[in-house]
């Protein structure tokens, strides 16, 4: 009889996996990165490179009011480049989430002037994101169930919709927010306690996800991250936590509109990541035909996505009357479009659809406010704004390609 040192398992049971070791962890990392896994390699770089370039000629802007002001500027970007993740994970473009926000931004406005007609602030959001979901459902069955080409479906109501804030903007051309919770959401600043509790919270909810997510993968028999790397990895998370907290601390406090940006990421993270509905949004974008056949609704699916761009952008647009105030006949012109699509894909998402994360919009939108910030405290021009952020663009669309190349060529696409 043959003996064996090899562990009894039971019949049909998977052997659980292993940890890695933190050399192995390394090495892995390196191979992935060789292969097109960059993860947010190039955000990272470009944020340091920035901030040393900037700190240099201006030594205000790592100050604790400037990093307070960036949280406040780039939340109603990111909180609609959350919902162009959607639609760019399955391989379409939305050019209306702009005019959307400033069409759901007015028709709250509009609602909740004081003339004797207004309704609760409550109330004004919903009939607002109700109308901006009603877009998106027109969207996505126009693309989904007519065939027309989503640049076309939104570009038309790119102009519709800028018709429509015209229109509700009336002859003076500008309405101003006098509800004061709608003005508190971009006006409040959390107390020093607070922000600590809350960053305290931030740094065990992501260590219990990472080890949550490395049981699951040695359940399964995958091989998971030492504790060294894990350690590491929570380490570094409560370093960046805390010292945000601190930083605002010493100026105004933890905005309380971070909180709600870092809440929605949170939320639509969980939606994308761990969800069945999820997991079809990036089948679906990884190979149209393949996911229909596996029996997956895919024009149920892109009709949702469609839904959740511009619910979003009716948020962002929320969030930015709340920072101005007001909403004018411009809402949803100048760079908000520009910015706002720019910020999914700096931070990572794909454009050939089926790649990307929701925190890629929190990370890009950190890059393009980052540089705006930067080259306004050096009174540099819009037309330099422009052109900067364009560059920044076109790199990341050029890294998304050769990587996605390289991704084929070693057969991970």
């Amino acid at each position: 009889m043959t003996m064996t040192n090899e562990p009894e398992t039971a019949i049909g049971a998977a052997p659980e996996g292993r940890r890695d070791s933190f050399s192995d962890g390394v090495k892995s990392w390196i191979e992935n990165v060789k292969s097109g896994e960059i993860g947010s390699l190039p955000v990272v770089v470009g944020m340091i490179i920035i901030s040393v370039i900037f700190q240099v000629q201006n030594d205000k802007f790592l100050s604790a009011q400037n990093l307070t002001n960036l949280i406040v500027q780039m939340a109603p970007v990111a909180i609609i480049a959350i919902g162009i993740v959607f639609v760019l994970l399955i391989g379409e473009i939305d050019l209306s989430v702009a005019v959307v926000s400033g069409v759901g931004g007015i028709i709250l406005a509009r609602l909740l002037v004081p003339d004797g007609n207004e309704i609760p602030w409550f109330l004004a959001i919903v009939v607002s994101f109700l109308a901006a979901s009603t877009i998106g459902m027109i969207h996505g069955v126009f693309v989904a169930k007519l065939g027309v080409p989503s640049l076309i479906v939104t570009l038309a109501t790119f102009f519709i919709g800028t018709g429509i804030v015209l229109a509700l903007a009336g002859q003076q051309g500008l309405i101003r927010v006098q509800d004061d919770t709608i003005i508190d959401i971009a006006s409040t600043f959390l107390s020093d306690g607070v922000g600590w509790v809350l960053a305290a919270a931030a740094v065990a909810m992501y260590a219990a996800a990472s080890y949550a997510s490395d049981r699951a993968n040695l359940v399964q028999g995958l091989s998971s991250q030492s504790m060294t790397m894990f350690g590491a990895k929570v380490a570094l998370a409560a370093v960046c936590a805390f010292s945000v907290v601190a930083i605002t601390n010493n100026d105004r406090g933890f905005p309380l509109v971070g909180l709600i940006l870092l809440a929605t990421a949170v939320f639509w993270a969980i939606v994308a990541e761990r969800t069945r509905f999820g997991r079809h949004i990036y089948a679906v974008g990884g190979n149209e035909e393949a996911a229909r056949r596996a029996g997956i609704n895919v024009d149920r699916i892109k009709i949702a996505c469609f839904m959740i761009t511009s619910f979003m952008a009716a948020f962002g647009g929320l969030v930015l009357a709340s920072r101005l105030r007001s909403v004018d006949n411009a809402a949803g012109g100048g760079t908000l479009l520009l910015y706002s699509i720019a910020s999914a894909v700096i931070g990572g998402t794909s454009l050939f659809g089926g790649r990307g994360k929701v925190s890629s919009a929190l990370k890009g939108a950190l890059v393009i406010a980052s540089v705006e910030s930067g080259m306004g405290l050096l009174g540099y021009p819009s037309d330099r704004k422009f052109i900067v952020t364009g560059f920044i663009l076109l790199l990341a669309v050029t890294i998304d390609s050769g990587t996605r190349r390289a991704r084929q060529s070693s057969g991970r696409a």
